[in-house]
């Protein structure tokens, strides 16, 4: 077999030129001044470079240099192009190539060579150069056209770099946003726990809403979920805070207005605008399972889905007769307890006020807590229970708004039966 053979001179300077052609046809229109910096230490090879571009038609602005020194100090944010001499004697070919090609910044390099050092063109382009031509081959057309291409590669290359940059750092915020959703602490095998969390704002994963359950020691179960008006970043980061702060307090043996005192506390410090409040609801369910105790804090009052031994089911709202106001408005508040009677086989729907604030109709009338009841019920008859049933109502609730809910939207369900599990 024979030796692998490179293009030729002609060949390449073919393939250049039919490149080019397609790419810039000769009858375009006006384009933009292109910045040039020529290192080059031969007058005589530097005179010829510019007598050729003064003929090809190219708009350019040429800086000429005589070594890397120079060139560094010629250099500027407006250079579009670099054109590099790899036969410049005080310059070790393609180390000095390396050496531009780090100063180049957003600027295409282009090589040029004599005619014996073609294959030393081709390292260059492999070391990082957008082309390379052959001076005795090239003329000024030709250069025109490799110039302009060379350009339009760099920022392809640029732009290919900044989106995977984009997406290197939007996969890092993807994960550590659903580091920050919550993991429920449940011990109990009769509960089970459902979720549907889906934040406002394009393409985040974490909102202002925020939710979480934790089993304590001795059996009580304490949910919350609550809202951060607003929906922006800092509204999700402090839905974050506040979650994590309610779980350690719970953890520590707080509950009741206590704890929403001192998360009312939090709040006021950890806010940017003394405008920013925040809407809670808390439930904490006896040992037994029977009985619960209910904080509402300015939040829309949860659902309770109950049955009997026979599988009948019942859905209601729970009663808001006893509230408070929503963290960060009133110093000094106080929230009251409601004590719930659940049953044996139960299951709680807490939710954001994204899901009942969808239109119901080509009116302004909203879905409210009453709507949402009636297509819970719907959803029960249809036998949905568990994730089912949050999905269906979602879906219901869309359905009726016309389109996809525009606020962060959060559910949790807690269901203690083996008909409703």
């Amino acid at each position: 077999m024979g030796r692998r053979r490179h293009p030729s001179p002609t060949v390449r300077t073919f393939l250049v030129s039919t490149i080019s052609q397609r790419a810039y046809p000769a009858h375009a229109g006006a384009e933009e001044r292109v910045d040039l910096l020529l290192i080059g230490h031969d007058a005589a090879d530097v005179f010829l470079v510019e007598q050729m571009l003064a003929g090809s038609g190219l708009d350019a602005r040429i800086s000429v240099a005589d070594g890397l020194d120079t060139a560094r100090e010629k250099l500027t944010r407006r250079t579009q192009c670099i054109i590099f001499d790899l036969s410049a004697p005080d310059l070790e070919r393609i180390e000095g190539l390396r050496q531009v090609l780090q100063l180049s910044g957003q600027a295409a390099v282009v090589v040029l060579t004599g005619i014996d050092d073609v294959h030393l063109g081709t390292r260059a382009v492999a070391a990082g150069a957008e082309d390379y031509l052959v001076k005795q081959q090239v003329d000024g057309p030709l250069l025109a056209r490799a110039i302009r291409y060379s350009i339009e590669r760099k920022r392809s290359e640029e732009t290919e770099r900044r989106l995977v940059e984009a997406r290197m750092m939007g996969r890092e915020n993807a994960r550590l946003e659903r580091g920050l959703l919550p993991v429920p602490l449940i011990d109990d095998p009769s509960l089970r726990h459902d979720t549907r969390y889906r934040p406002g704002r394009r393409r985040a994963l974490l909102g202002g809403d925020f939710y979480d359950t934790v089993q304590t020691e001795g059996g009580a179960v304490h949910l919350m979920i609550g809202d951060v008006c607003g929906h922006g970043p800092d509204e999700a980061a402090l839905g974050v805070q506040l979650r994590m702060a309610w779980r350690t307090l719970v953890l520590a043996g707080h509950g009741g207005e206590q704890l929403l005192g001192t998360l009312d506390t939090v709040l006021g410090h950890e806010r940017r605008s003394e405008e920013i409040f925040t809407t809670l609801c808390m439930i904490t369910i006896a040992p037994s399972g029977r009985t619960a105790r209910m904080h509402l804090a300015g939040h829309p009052a949860p659902l309770l889905f109950r049955g009997d031994g026979e599988g009948g089911r019942e859905v209601m709202a729970l009663p808001e007769y006893a509230h408070g106001p929503a963290l960060g408005l009133v110093p000094g508040a106080e929230w009251p307890t409601t004590e719930i009677d659940l049953g044996e086989s139960w299951a709680l729907m807490l939710y954001t006020d994204g899901l009942i604030e969808g239109r119901i109709g080509e009116g302004s009338a909203r879905l409210g807590t009453d709507g949402l009841v009636r297509l819970a019920r719907k959803a029960r008859e249809r036998g949905a229970s568990g994730r089912a049933l949050i999905d269906a109502l979602v879906t219901d609730v869309e359905e009726l708004n016309g389109g996809a809910l525009t606020d962060d939207l959060a559910v949790l369900l807690l269901s203690r039966s083996h008909h409703l599990a």
